[in-house]
């Protein structure tokens, strides 16, 4: 059976009215990562009490703590142990305390600031490549990997829009790199639009055998040349000729995680629940 859920701030900060509407709309999974006025990670104990009362009162279930855990860093300015890496491990040990005391077993990280070329040849590797880039992001992930591993945890790694994993592919590629069962790709192809890969087949083939540990799932229009993104209704983006396909490889391949919708729309005169409530019944047709 498909476990369905949301990302509860894309339909309100204020946790209970998030938890009351996706139980309304027959959802089962919250995905944590904005809280009231913070974000996961920087809940003092008493939040987090509290945020474990309203999930057990509402009966849901917690598909994955997501902080933004390593996001805008750039490889090159960053160094094991420096300031800010240590500051995004502390974060990342909130995260994952906060996991295990709401029973999830994911926990989001990011892959730091986007260079646009690792590779290249013929000419590209002397002029224009990154050198050294993708070695750097392997190294500064050893340290989030191995606490994963040390924890019970498992980390998935978002493709993102401005990340050095912007792709399916890439995320693969780091997957196999790292050798560690407990790290694995949250694959949001909406993001990896930014790196012009078709979500279905090219995406989704990419992580298929066990790559794929979380997904999210949103819609919108990417102007590349122009540096502009808008969101829009479910379905009606350049997400759409994709979404089928992606919901039949699911089943298909059992996929046995949670399928996030990630609430990122708010229509012309309302707010982010509008654009949650416009999009709900598609989302639950595809992938319930």
């Amino acid at each position: 059976m498909a476990k369905l859920g949301v990302i509860t701030d894309g339909i309100s900060r204020d946790f209970e009215h998030a938890l009351q509407v996706l139980t309304d709309a027959g959802l089962e999974y919250a995905e944590l990562q904005y809280l009231w006025d913070k974000e996961v990670g920087d809940l003092n104990d008493d939040e987090m009490a509290k945020a474990k009362a309203l999930v057990d009162k509402f009966g849901v279930k917690v598909s994955c703590v997501s902080r933004h855990n390593f996001a805008g860093m750039l490889v090159g300015a960053t160094e094991v142990g420096d300031a800010n890496h240590t500051k995004h491990m502390d974060g990342l040990t909130r995260c994952i305390d906060m996991a295990q005391a709401f029973d999830c077993p994911l926990v989001r990280i990011m892959s730091f600031r986007r260079e646009m070329i690792l590779f290249g040849h013929d000419g590209a590797d002397h002029w224009i490549v990154s050198h050294g880039a993708w070695d750097k992001l392997l190294k500064l992930l050893e340290a989030p990997v191995k606490l994963a591993e040390e924890r019970g945890v498992t980390l998935v790694l978002e493709t993102g829009n401005n990340a050095m994993v912007p792709s399916g592919y890439l995320g693969r590629k780091l997957v196999d790199d790292m050798g560690s069962k407990h790290l694995k790709i949250l694959w949001d192809p909406g993001n990896c639009l930014y790196a012009s890969e078709p979500a279905f087949p090219d995406g989704y083939e990419a992580l298929r055998g066990d790559y794929l540990g979380h997904f999210h799932i949103k819609d919108q229009i990417v102007d590349m040349p122009k540096a502009t993104v808008s969101f829009c209704e479910f379905g009606t983006g350049q997400m759409a000729p994709y979404l089928e396909g992606i919901a039949k490889g699911l089943v298909e391949d059992n996929y046995q995680g949670v399928t996030s919708f990630e609430s990122v729309y708010r229509p012309p005169g309302g707010d982010f629940e509008a654009g949650f409530r416009a999009s709900l019944d598609l989302f639950k047709r595809l992938f319930g």
